[in-house]
């Protein structure tokens, strides 16, 4: 088994503009998601608004501490999920049920992480 991280990319204008039906949609994305990936689904969320984040930078002793993402771009991370499946297939397999991927203005990622030992 290996783990992967599903990361949700979108404009933040446009997901806040969606319909009722664009939500729905969504939501059954996600649904056909967990109902796939059942236990191999080990950790996800929906992140707030990139307004709220809050970026450290090299500052010498200290970091610098400024509000707001650390890029300024019109596509933002706005969830996750870490999964624990076979192989990349099955992960990728997983993040195409996501609506995201079918939407203009955003993306999914698919990322394995690094196994140590």
């Amino acid at each position: 088994m290996a783990k992967y991280m599903i990361l949700i990319y979108g404009d933040e204008a446009q997901w806040d503009a969606r319909t009722d039906e664009g939500m729905r949609a969504t939501d059954a994305g996600h649904a056909a998601f967990a109902e796939r990936a059942g236990a191999a689904i080990l950790a996800y969320g929906e992140l707030e608004p990139s307004t709220t984040a809050t970026t450290l930078r090299p500052g010498g002793e200290r970091p610098l501490v400024t509000d707001g993402p650390f890029l300024e771009t019109k596509e933002v991370l706005g969830g996750f999920y870490l999964v624990d499946v076979p192989d990349l297939d099955e992960a990728l397999a997983l993040a195409a049920l996501l609506h995201e991927t079918t939407e203009e203005h955003g993306g999914v990622q698919v990322q394995p992480l690094v196994h140590r030992g």
